[in-house]
């Protein structure tokens, strides 16, 4: 039987650290590498991306710099490679409305994906995962707005990049990366730096200053803390999870007249536990003897706590990497979140009373059911008080119970179905004294999680049906103001579906199905102003691979995307592309807000999930 429809064989165990769709349960699966390509060495490279809105930008011409121009070639267990960064000070201007960081590689030859990160003073602002080369060559484009982290720019650093790569007789694709940052001047007109897309809708430029001025809550932090660990390493600044009773963490101190924190978490997923939602119960690895195979069930949540409380959790968007399930599914369009990986914020100002004491206190990782491995980090970003020395504050309310999951397994043999459920609240109240009077900030975590997984074919086949719901509000009673709110509603569904087909001779046919989506709901209130803004992100992706002793001989890719943002402000934008075997097929582009929205691919998704009991017996969907 097929001991794991998702995870892919390495050659060498030296590799699994840093290879993005790592071996899961070391089975007979082809590696993407193993991919007979008809690309001429002397056709033009592949141009990769990842479908994402446009960034907003001001009119102005920007400052750019080069700050880094590196060959990632044999890299792997070696130190990150570090280059000194300094503000622009030769810029013209020295205020900004926006600043990018943008990735450029090209590539060439065969190759894994490999995942890589960019550290600032240890600061964690981009986790991505490289594209995987061709004879011909191929280049991807990474753009991403790092304006949060204006405050940490404004100083001299150290630039960190790690990308662990192997190159040898067998693998020989180099990694040529360029790293460039532009800072975007602010428009004359506009003399403040707030964001008036994050601070809600129907502002006018006074109105903004009046919020600024008055609420404290100004749009970025005035100081960035790595929660990350310190240089020197011969490998990424991440925090490593290896198994479900391990916990990382980090000590720190923070300044005496903070009064508001939030903690941006990076997070991501390899090796065992890449594929965590198509994992085995316990119950069924026993009874099948596969000891071979990755366990734990399909559930995983990232528990993050500060000293001996629990401050938030996190169930992670399904990233799936460019070589992952079917590689030839992402080329040229790669997975949802693949080139720039989601954070996740986490409002821990309640917690604030019991950091101001000038003491070490302590940020813990852990992750509910882990196998090896999981990379986390985290930045800490704070606000101070310009006008005080010394802020106070009060923890008034945490509540945290434990995640509940239940479990119903109902198989026979290798044949059966599994479902899975869970929830959670994390919820705390807390109050800060500061120059702004008494800020009184709750901040509240829902999340709701299901699994179906069906097993078939002799247990060949797997089709995994998943759901995460992650909701979060935030609300600041500020005195002599308004009450800031932010909710965040995210919803990320997922459809699998694998199965192995014997064909004799040492060959068998691998099909595959995976409908990817990732759909959010902003409102944020101000008091001046509010604002709702849209995404919906789906992608459905359908393939096979001809696999004939363990070489891939022949396959097909075919990928279909649909991305609509609608800012609530005006700001809207679609994408709907296609593509097959490297080729895009259309592609179409629009700035239009639309009244109504939503896409005619769903309809697909709901009429793939309909034949899945047809498609769990063999049938070629």
């Amino acid at each position: 039987m097929n001991l794991s429809l998702f995870s892919l064989l390495l050659t060498s165990v030296s590799l699994l650290n840093h290879h993005c769709s790592a071996a899961l349960h070391g089975h007979r699966f082809p590696t993407s590498s193993s991919l007979v390509t008809q690309s001429s060495a002397d056709a033009p490279p592949t141009t990769y991306f990842e479908v994402t809105k446009p960034i907003k930008v001001p009119k102005t011409k920007p400052c750019s710099y080069l700050i880094l121009h590196h060959d990632f070639a044999y890299t792997y267990g070696k130190p990150p490679v570090l280059a000194p960064y300094t503000p622009p000070f030769n810029c013209p201007s020295k205020e900004f409305s926006a600043i990018v960081l943008e990735w450029n590689a090209t590539s060439k030859g065969r190759q894994y994906d490999r995942i890589f990160g960019v550290w600032l003073g240890g600061v964690e602002l981009l986790r991505s995962c490289t594209a995987e080369p061709r004879p011909n060559g191929i280049f991807w484009k990474v753009e991403k707005d790092i304006t949060r982290y204006y405050s940490l720019l404004m100083s001299n650093q150290t630039l960190a990049v790690y990308l662990g790569n192997l190159v040898d007789s067998t693998y020989t694709g180099v990694y040529h990366v360029y790293i460039t940052i532009h800072f975007y001047p602010a428009e004359k007109k506009q003399s403040f730096d707030v964001d008036l897309e994050k601070l809600g809708a129907g502002f006018h430029e006074n109105e903004a200053n009046l919020a600024k001025s008055s609420s404290g809550y100004d749009d970025y932090a005035d100081l960035i803390m790595p929660i990350s660990r310190n240089l020197p390493l011969n490998d990424g600044l991440w925090l490593k999870i290896e198994n479900s009773t391990d916990v990382e963490s980090k000590e720190f101190v923070v300044p005496q007249n903070v009064y508001r924190a939030v903690l941006e978490v990076y997070v991501s997923f390899h090796e065992k536990d890449e594929f965590w939602y198509t994992n085995y119960p316990n119950e069924y690895i026993k009874a099948n003897n596969l000891s071979g195979d990755s366990g734990n069930g399909p559930f995983r949540e990232v528990v993050v706590g500060l000293d001996g409380d629990v401050v938030g959790a996190i169930w992670p968007f399904t990233v799936i990497y460019t070589g992952g399930i079917n590689p030839l599914l992402w080329r040229p369009i790669t997975g949802i979140g693949s080139f720039d990986l989601p954070t996740y914020d986490i409002e821990i100002t309640p917690f604030l009373g019991n950091l101001l004491d000038g003491k070490t206190h302590k940020l813990k990782f852990s992750v509910t059911n882990a196998l090896n491995v999981w990379y986390i980090d985290a930045n800490l970003h704070l606000w101070l008080d310009k006008k005080r020395k010394k802020t106070e504050g009060k923890l008034l309310k945490n509540k945290a119970k434990p995640v509940t999951l239940s479990s119903k397994l109902d198989f026979h043999g290798l044949d059966g179905t599994f479902l899975t459920k869970a929830k959670r609240h994390v919820m705390s109240t807390g109050w800060v004294s500061s120059s702004y009077g008494r800020i009184i900030t709750h901040s509240k975590q829902k999340l709701k999680f299901d699994n179906f997984m069906v097993m078939g074919n002799d247990g060949n086949s797997q089709t995994v049906k998943q759901t995460i719901h992650f909701d979060t509000r935030v609300s600041a009673k500020i005195p002599c103001s308004s009450t800031y709110t932010f909710e965040s509603y995210k919803k990320f569904p997922l459809y699998v579906y694998t199965n192995e087909v014997g064909q004799g001779n040492n060959s068998y046919v691998l099909l595959t199905n995976v409908t990817l989506e990732f759909v959010e709901k902003k409102a944020m209130d101000h008091g001046f102003g509010s604002t709702t803004s849209h995404l919906h992100n789906l992608q459905d992706a359908r393939g096979y691979m001809v696999v004939k002793k363990n070489l891939v001989i022949a396959g097909l890719g075919n990928t279909q995307e649909a991305y609509e943002y609608d800012s609530g402000r005006g700001f809207c934008y679609f994408r709907n592309v296609s593509s097959s075997n490297y080729t895009v097929l259309y592609d179409k582009v629009s700035d239009k807000c639309r009244k109504k929205s939503g896409f005619q691919l769903s309809l697909r998704v709901g009429k793939l999930w309909q034949g899945v009991r047809k498609a769990v017996y063999g049938t070629i969907v």
